[in-house]
């Protein structure tokens, strides 16, 4: 292939489609609006300590192995991934703790030894993740989906492994104890969806993560979004940041060029969009076709609120990922995704890099992020007064519970909203995941990877065919190689 073509947008979706257009012979340049690339995956330095700002697993490593070896390079000789073990802890409030993760013996005697009743079930779930794993993700996650004619193909199969299911019914199939279920069914908290409504197509996690392990690339994602950038410079991509795009013009059903916010015009063959696609057809172009308007009307995910910090101690016994489970489980989600309210309690996913790179802090401290799942900004709530009372509320818990004397050594707090979601990230409605992964918005009912609307413009991204995470965003980029060679 050849020819000149613009990525808007440098996210790992946008860089991943960048590396893969080069690779397919275009001449590739890619334009971010802010100062770093990475998008949800840039990192913080907040003064002696860093953060991942967003993701801080890796699922799918060889997703990562394949854009170097696109051009004949190996992924560790220019950043390390490190498998975790467990992968996860959780704490509940009964006081009991369940580590998940590690080798298969090891997850099987932690389950036996928290539930003896729920050891079978759980192999039988994990059986059924397997099938979802090899048609949901081996044979359609990086398959085009913007023909109708694709998803007809793919319903008999869905059907057969009930993909209308939801992730909670699907694990309470198999799962007795009520700390295992919900333990079992958060993976789509971590995409954006509600557990209690999300298809079970995202319960093949639980195989990939068996089949690939999760790993901390060491310098967290920073390093990975600089290894990719280095990789891009290289092979002749050229990348051009704090450039943002204010429209598109077109005529007719193709896309003419990309107008900055200072007035230049960005001219190319092909446009791959990364970002948010209800920011794109909202904001940056004048018409759409009625899929798209339909579209529009989509469920948002949920908002995120974040709270970074240091400590002047170590947390030994707080391992790398902890998710803090709170006393409800289903009436929490349904004030955060259906009632849009901000709820009392809350349950947290606790990051604490330290445990695996000492670089993250200095010598004695610990680094963390804290991340509660909240509603998005369609909820009206006042984040200026309410982000300080939620976020001494956590601090709090965590003290009083797994984390004593923590309150004393906090240090370089920081605190992130749906509000900062929308402004970093130009996020529409403050969503952290663009729209929600429910079976109804999901393959040819989410936005389509060609333009429902233009010939040549493509998209990547979470709100984009296969969906959020790591995986998802990247698979999204395979998608379009495919349909622009």
């Amino acid at each position: 292939m050849s020819g000149n073509l613009a990525v808007i947008g440098g996210g790992l979706g946008g860089i991943a489609a960048a590396l893969r257009a080069r690779a397919a012979g275009y001449n590739v340049t890619l334009y971010e609006r802010l100062s770093q690339l990475g998008g949800r995956a840039q990192s913080l330095k907040i003064g002696p300590y860093k953060h991942d700002a967003g993701p801080t697993v890796i699922t799918a490593p060889f997703l990562f192995d394949e854009l170097f070896e696109l051009f004949g390079e190996k992924r560790e000789d220019s950043v390390k991934f490190v498998a975790l073990d467990p992968w996860y802890r959780f704490y509940f409030r009964d006081k009991s703790v369940f580590d998940y993760g590690g080798s298969p013996a090891k997850i099987n005697s932690e389950i036996e030894r928290y539930s003896p009743k729920d050891l079978s079930g759980y192999n039988s779930l994990l059986k059924h993740s397997k099938a979802l794993y090899k048609t949901a993700y081996e044979d359609l996650a990086d398959m085009p989906f913007h023909r109708l004619s694709t998803l007809v193909k793919a319903i008999p199969t869905m059907l057969r492994l009930r993909a209308d299911r939801s992730v909670w019914q699907l694990v309470g199939k198999y799962i007795e104890n009520q700390n295992l279920r919900r333990a079992l069914s958060i993976q789509p908290l971590l995409l954006g969806g509600n557990p209690l409504d999300t298809t079970c197509i995202y319960s093949l996690i639980h195989y990939l993560e068996r089949a690939h392990g999760v790993h901390f690339a060491m310098g967290g994602m920073g390093a990975v979004i600089s290894a990719l950038e280095k990789l891009m410079k290289r092979h002749n991509i050229k990348v051009v940041c704090n450039t943002s795009i204010s429209k598109f013009k077109t005529v007719g059903n193709r896309i003419q060029s990309a107008v900055t916010e200072d007035n230049q015009e960005i001219e190319a063959d092909q446009y791959i969009f990364n970002g948010d696609p209800l920011f794109l057809y909202r904001d940056l172009l004048k018409h759409s076709s009625l899929q798209v308007k339909i579209k529009m009307s989509h469920k948002r995910s949920m908002g995120l609120f974040v709270i970074f910090f240091g400590t002047s101690q170590k947390f030994n016994q707080i391992p790398h990922h902890s998710i803090w489970m709170g006393e409800r489980f289903s009436g929490l989600l349904r004030d955060i995704f259906d009632h849009q309210i901000l709820p009392e309690d809350f349950s947290l996913y606790i990051h604490r890099p330290t445990a695996t790179d000492p670089s993250f802090a200095p010598e004695g401290h610990d680094s963390f992020y804290v991340l509660a799942p909240v509603p998005n900004l369609r909820a009206q709530i006042n984040w200026k007064a309410q982000a300080p009372l939620l976020a001494e509320k956590i601090i709090d818990a965590l003290n009083d519970n797994e984390m004593p004397g923590l309150k004393s050594g906090i240090r370089n707090l920081r605190i992130m909203t749906p509000e900062d979601f929308k402004e970093d990230y130009l996020s529409v409605d403050g969503a952290g995941f663009s729209i929600a992964p429910t079976f109804k918005q999901s393959a040819w009912f989410r936005f389509h990877n060609l333009s429902e609307s233009f010939e040549n413009l493509f998209l990547v991204g979470a709100g984009t065919h296969p969906g959020a995470g790591v995986p998802g965003v990247l698979n999204s980029a395979k998608v379009v190689e495919k349909l622009i060679i």
